[in-house]
């Protein structure tokens, strides 16, 4: 276990509170996502409604742990790439509100066709970030296991990666009933998502490199 989480109970505490709220945060993503695509506006609307709440409480707790590490001299050799770290973490909630939002403000026509490419595509997006929260909270206390965490959240952006593709491709060669505005609209949503994934994939390169640090 880092020392400072068996020194700080306050830290430990609201560090795993924190991860908390993005667990939360990308669970209520990927369910938004799906009852948009059922066409369940009102439990859409119930899951983005949560995503504001827990945007606020988790800026609210990682401005508590910054202060720490700052103010208390916490892991001085580490600070920045903690602090950076959780900046990253705290992304995820900023880029599954902002994602659900626009689906909220423009309400775009998915047609029934790629109802099933978008999906598997939040599925995809959405186990990168379930495998990354795991990775993120076992830094604290396990760092040498992060590694193996770290692998599946990397197949997964893989994976999601070149679904967005396949979805893209498929949209602009294939759908030939759709203007080329509605082809370039539906597009923006599959990158939307898929921007979930690619945060993951930056926190997951981040902490295999704050391991490598602590080791030296």
């Amino acid at each position: 276990m880092i020392k400072i989480l068996k020194r700080s109970k306050k830290v430990a505490f609201n560090i795993d509170e924190f991860f908390d709220k993005i667990e939360t945060a990308s669970l209520n993503f990927s369910s938004g996502i799906a009852y948009y695509l059922r066409n369940d506006l009102a439990q859409f609307s119930q899951n983005l409604h949560t995503l504001n709440q827990l945007e606020k409480e988790a800026d609210a707790i990682q401005r508590k742990i910054e202060n720490d590490f700052y103010q208390h001299a916490l892991m001085p050799n580490y600070a920045g790439d903690i602090v950076l770290l959780l900046e990253n973490a705290d992304d995820l909630i900023d880029i599954a509100n902002n994602v659900l939002t626009q689906f909220d403000v423009e309400n775009p026509h998915i047609p029934q066709s790629l109802q099933s490419d978008f999906i598997e595509l939040n599925n995809l997006a959405s186990n990168s970030v379930k495998d990354v929260i795991p990775a993120a909270r076992i830094f604290f206390t396990s760092p040498n296991e992060v590694k193996d965490k770290v692998q599946k959240v990397l197949f997964y952006n893989r994976e999601c990666t070149a679904y967005a593709n396949k979805t893209k491709k498929k949209i602009f060669q294939e759908m030939n009933s759709l203007q080329l505005a509605e082809k370039v609209h539906l597009r923006y949503f599959v990158n939307n998502i898929e921007s979930m994934s690619d945060k993951a994939k930056i926190l997951a390169h981040q902490l295999s490199s704050l391991v490598i640090k602590i080791k030296m």
